[in-house]
């Protein structure tokens, strides 16, 4: 048997142990380098649980590859940087730090912030900064229903579709559940005119068209009917109305208090170290 078929048979004897799950890996090698070594045990821990032999047999084949290739670099670069380029202990000691801070910061901003916010908290701030929230896109009201041309007692849809009586909406919104490939029937909250157009094909509707009172559309296209009840139109460079900023002003209050959180807590360490007197320094004015 050639030396590629060796390889072959026992690489493929070890993704069966592996997928298997044996339990004698301890000294068993799948790869070297130099003086380094790939334990089987090593490389089970890597595999994900739940592939098919074929995945695990994929994955093993990149992760030994990945590893040889990671390590006969490292050896490289041991042999050509000087001792104090290879002394990294300074920065695993910096990362270690900024690892357990970070990962207290966030225990602590997960047990002790406030995430509850009212209205009247959001418009507050909106009020406060609303020169900030300026659109950088037309935004739009509306509602809309999009049929398959041939959809049947669309006249009717149409007529639900503007009345305002409230037994013409239930009929409305069970003939939308039934033909409709899709549709908006609140029409309360602003959207991007830009991801409407994706959808409606309204061409280039603009503060004049809304001025001038064209507030209903009835298009086509090839394959679909479209009813449009436009209910408000806002220009880019305007100021964002209050409902369409408020998930934004939302995550602006949270970030500041948590800010805020963090900072309360760096500064009751600080206070707690000074008055345990376990705070030392050296005055380099002198």
């Amino acid at each position: 048997m050639g030396v590629f078929k060796q390889l072959f048979l026992f690489f493929c004897i070890m993704v069966f142990v592996i997928s298997c799950g044996g339990n004698n890996q301890e000294g068993i090698s799948v790869a070297r380098v130099y003086d380094k070594t790939l334990s089987l045990k090593e490389l089970q821990q890597a595999l994900p649980i739940g592939l098919s032999k074929k995945d695990s047999t994929a994955f093993a084949k990149d992760f030994i590859d990945q590893w040889i290739k990671r390590n006969v670099v490292l050896k490289r670069a041991e042999s050509n940087l000087t001792e104090n380029q290879k002394d990294v202990s300074q920065q695993l000691e910096d990362y270690r730090v900024s690892l357990l801070i970070f990962a207290y910061e966030r225990e602590l901003i997960r047990q002790k912030l406030d995430t509850t916010i009212s209205p009247a908290e959001i418009e507050s701030y909106y009020k406060q900064n609303s020169a900030n929230f300026e659109l950088r896109s037309n935004i739009i009201r509306l509602k809309y229903i999009k049929l398959p041309i041939k959809t049947p007692n669309a006249d009717k849809a149409k007529r639900w579709f503007l009345s305002k009586r409230p037994d013409d909406f239930k009929r409305l919104e069970q003939f939308v559940n039934l033909y409709a490939v899709n549709f908006l029937l609140d029409d309360s909250n602003w959207l991007l005119l830009e991801d409407v157009i994706k959808e409606i094909p309204m061409g280039n509707y603009s503060m004049g068209d809304f001025n001038s009172n064209k507030r209903f559309l009835e298009l086509d296209d090839k394959d679909y009917h479209y009813l449009v009840s436009i209910n408000g139109f806002m220009v880019k460079d305007s100021n964002a109305p209050l409902s369409f900023e408020k998930d934004n002003i939302r995550n602006i209050i949270l970030n500041k208090r948590k800010i805020k959180l963090v900072e309360q807590m760096q500064l009751d360490a600080l206070n707690d170290a000074m008055n345990e007197n376990t705070i030392e320094r050296s005055d380099l004015t002198k």
